[in-house]
């Protein structure tokens, strides 16, 4: 088996709550959670609200730095990064939120919103970046049109396309997907699905996919990992998974998934 290219190491976090000083009281968000995430695979992460899957992924971003433990990207602790090297690894790694209309800024067009990472790590001349940035959007099936514009004018398809785009303009090694579908309708939900998975072989991406949607889960995952308060409770193939669950909670979990979600794989299928 390859090096793993991301790698938690017993990372936990913890956050306060309650907003008066007596009513305050530590949460554990993430708890002793070890996982290796191998080259070229989409790896899923599923669970409840509250049960630290995105707080996870806010740790695997550098956006948030865990409480114990550590996080490694290509070996490397991304908590011990700054400066040239921060800036490289945010180039290697990239994120598709949940809802792109607020990730995006309302005054920019398209065109815009694609050119600014590759301004900003000064990748090429003014013309080829032009050239890549109408490269991009035909990968993620949008045409020269859209560059012209803005947010509001697209539909969340579209918009979700666009952040998909954004996120692999630079061609990095890891892209971070937090619930990225699940404000979109069950068929675009599916085209989009079938967009991650494009991209991933085409490009040679390695996924880290975040939803509380098991049908999502089962569809574009390789492997999967089950959260429960924090823990891991779970991990494996996602045919292993989903056809032979091995804990308490994950049986529940799948036997509790509405016709709705189900839809989703079958759709994409």
């Amino acid at each position: 088996m390859a090096e793993a290219l991301l790698q938690f190491r017993n990372v936990s976090k913890d956050f306060d709550s309650g907003l008066l000083p007596w009513t305050k009281r530590r949460v554990r968000a993430v708890d002793n959670v070890t996982l290796d995430l191998q080259p070229g695979e989409t790896f899923g992460i599923v669970g409840e609200s509250g049960s630290g899957k995105s707080t996870l992924l806010r740790m695997a971003l550098r956006l948030i730095r865990p409480a114990a433990g550590q996080v490694l990207f290509e070996g490397r602790n991304v908590c011990g990064l700054e400066g040239a090297e921060l800036k490289a690894l945010r180039r290697r790694m990239q994120a598709v939120f949940q809802d792109p209309a607020s990730s995006f800024n309302p005054r920019q067009s398209v065109g815009q919103v694609l050119l600014a990472p590759l301004e900003v790590h000064a990748i090429g001349t003014a013309a080829s970046r032009r050239t890549q940035v109408v490269e991009t959007l035909d990968l993620v099936g949008l045409n020269a049109t859209f560059t012209e514009r803005y947010p509001h004018q697209l539909s969340g398809g579209q918009r979700q396309r666009v952040a998909i785009a954004r996120a692999i303009i630079l061609r990095p090694s890891l892209v971070v997907a937090d619930e990225p579908t699940s404000a979109l309708d069950v068929s675009v939900q599916a085209q989009i699905l079938n967009l991650f998975k494009q991209t991933k072989r085409e490009l040679g991406l390695t996924y880290l996919f975040v939803s509380h949607n098991l049908g999502v889960i089962r569809y574009v995952s390789d492997r999967v990992a089950v959260m429960r308060l924090g823990r891991v409770v779970e991990t494996g193939s996602a045919h292993d998974l989903f056809t032979n669950p091995q804990d308490a909670y994950t049986r529940a979990l799948l036997a509790a998934v509405p016709d709705i979600d189900r839809a989703v794989w079958r759709a994409a299928e």
